[in-house]
């Protein structure tokens, strides 16, 4: 026999209340009598009534729910971020519906088209670049957007992130001040605003800081993936380098373990620093020094502005800078 679908009438009538009574009571307004919601309470138990979600979003014009759109669900910077968005969703009582758009125009548009086609209350984007295609889609849409981990140069769009600048700055000293004059910088590509200008520019003012100058030669553009880092391996040794700032774990484990395969010896004739500080960083041997970021702060954060953003509470400020450091490990002198 099939299941029949239990609605807000059968409750009212099994409770001999009004349907705006139970409907107070699932929505936890106060203005019930205690004696009069514990009694709904008890209906709602033994029918196994479940408020459909759908339906209290046509009527509110809400539908509690958040898109959240990632390039990459299996990298784990991203991982991180979406951990800390899920954890204050729930805590806002808000779900999430989670997609993949691996970082390319197309599929980000329709990503995005359509979790808004499902009415969702708001979104959070991490990618790597704001395409002009995604953002016309953003001012399109009168659904609150906030970017983790992404910066829009143009601050249009409320973002949570580190300083870039200062963080890639602050690593690429620390390889300097060990005596190393050719330093590489490997990122994404240099077109994503994180690298080619955040980054970029943290790493030229180091080196300048220095006496070191800037050579292109020292500069390589990959994926951000293990198999990349692998694959860069020898061009990067052949620049001359003799350590290398890199923009994501992944990326830097590959080139780890390709250096390693050589029979380079980490740190003392090369050393690395990353970007992440993920869980990847302590289970490379050795150990990754990397700049620290609050990855699940990051996303806490932003999924906190974009509930205020939904709730048309007042925001001071919408691009939020959070702290970094320079964790020290086994990579580096």
């Amino acid at each position: 026999m099939e299941k029949q679908t239990i609605t807000i009438y059968d409750v009212a009538r099994e409770a001999n209340v009004s349907m705006a009574t139970v409907s107070r009571v699932v929505n936890g307004n106060p203005n019930v009598k205690p004696t009069t919601r514990k009694k709904v309470l008890e209906v709602i138990d033994r029918l196994d009534y479940r408020p459909n979600a759908v339906a209290r979003g046509l009527a509110s014009k809400k539908t509690t729910t958040v898109g959240v759109i990632i390039p990459d669900v299996s990298n784990m910077f991203f991982a991180s971020l979406a951990r800390g968005i899920d954890d204050i969703a729930t805590m806002y009582k808000y779900n999430i519906i989670l997609a993949n758009s691996d970082g390319e125009t197309l599929k980000e548009v329709n990503v995005l088209n359509n979790l808004l086609a499902k009415q969702v209350d708001g979104v959070i984007f991490m990618g790597h670049h704001i395409t002009d295609e995604i953002r016309a889609e953003f001012s399109r849409s009168k659904t609150p957007i906030v970017l983790a981990g992404s910066i829009d140069p143009d601050e249009q769009v409320g973002s949570v992130n580190i300083d870039y600048t200062t963080a890639t700055k602050d690593a690429t000293d620390v390889l300097a001040k060990h005596g190393n004059e050719k330093i590489a910088f490997i990122s994404g590509p240099l077109i994503d605003p994180i690298n080619g200008q955040a980054r970029m520019k943290g790493y030229k003012e180091s080196l300048a800081e220095h006496g070191l100058s800037y050579n292109e030669g020292l500069v390589f553009e990959a994926a951000y993936n293990f198999k990349e880092g692998l694959a860069l391996t020898d061009r990067v040794l052949n620049s001359g380098a003799t350590s290398a700032f890199v923009t994501d774990d992944e990326l830097a484990i590959g080139l780890l373990d390709g250096l390693l395969d050589k029979g380079v010896k980490i740190p003392e004739d090369f050393e690395v620093i990353t970007s992440n500080d993920s869980l990847l960083t302590d289970v490379a041997r050795p150990r990754l020094t990397s700049v620290t970021q609050p990855l699940y702060d990051i996303g806490a954060v932003a999924m906190r502005l974009l509930t205020k953003m939904m709730n048309k509470e007042d925001i001071e400020q919408k691009t939020i800078i959070l702290p970094h450091g320079v964790d020290e490990k086994g990579s580096t002198k």
